[in-house]
C-alpha cells in the first residue's frame, strides 16, 4: 500500500469483468477482515479498513522505515452497472477479492 497526502494509505486495485460480475482484487496483508468494510453507491466502489499493529517500537529503533500500517481507503468507479447490495467479499492469502454482479440491463 502507498501512502496519499493524507496520511493514509491507499491500496492498489486490479479491476476486470467476467460474463456477470465485475471483480475487484486488492492486496490486504495481515488486515483483519473484519476490519475491512466494503460500499458500492452510485457505480463507485469503496474499499476502508485498518491495519493494526499490536506492539509499536521506538521510532529511534528503526534503521530503516517503509512498511507502513493505519488507515487506508481506496474508490474505484466501477464500468459498468451492477447490483451493489449483492457484492461478495473474500479474504484469501492476504488478497481482498470482491465480486459484484452486474445489473441486468435487458429489461
Amino acid at each position: 500500500m502507498m501512502p496519499n497526502d493524507a496520511g493514509g494509505l491507499i491500496p492498489p486495485v486490479d479491476v476486470y469483468e467476467t460474463e456477470t460480475a465485475v471483480v475487484v482484487e486488492s492486496p490486504v496483508p495481515g488486515v483483519d477482515p473484519g476490519k475491512i468494510s466494503v460500499t458500492v453507491a452510485n457505480g463507485v466502489l469503496t474499499i476502508r479498513g485498518e491495519d493494526e499493529r499490536s506492539s509499536e517500537v521506538d521510532e529511534k529503533n528503526y534503521y530503516r522505515k517503509e512498511v507502513r500500517h493505519g488507515s487506508f481507503s481506496r474508490s474505484v468507479e466501477l464500468p459498468v452497472n451492477v447490483i451493489g447490495d449483492k457484492a461478495e467479499t473474500t479474504v484469501e492469502k492476504g488478497i481482498l477479492r470482491i465480486s459484484i454482479p452486474k445489473a441486468d440491463l435487458k429489461k
